[in-house]
């Protein structure tokens, strides 16, 4: 059994030279709530789940993102509704927020 059961990282890149980053749509804010609400609901810590800061995730395209292992599902949000469904359905449950899914052919 790995040491958590759900690691979700969200990019909070912010470049500097004027390409699209996840920093310039409020990533920090998504992190943060996301971070909150799994605490709310008890979901954090030991066998159950992580939330992470990363740096570029090589999507920025379909900014902002965050993805979810072990299932390796890749989500794009715009809002803390958007979040709260994620943790209720997908960390909580297991249940892929399909709506949310960032298509496979959004790179950088």
């Amino acid at each position: 059994m790995s040491y958590y059961q759900r690691h979700i990282f969200f990019c909070l890149n912010q470049r500097i030279n004027g390409e699209a980053s996840c920093g310039d749509h409020d990533a920090k804010a998504g992190f943060d709530h996301c971070k909150q609400r799994v605490a709310e609901a008890g979901l954090n810590g030991k066998g159950q789940v992580r939330v992470n800061k990363a740096g570029c995730l090589d999507r920025c395209a379909g900014g902002p993102v965050a993805v979810v292992y072990p299932e390796g599902v890749w989500y794009t949000f715009v809002d803390k509704s958007d979040i709260d469904e994620i943790v209720d359905r997908h960390l909580a449950k297991g249940e892929v927020v399909e709506r949310l899914v960032l298509p496979d052919d959004v790179g950088r």
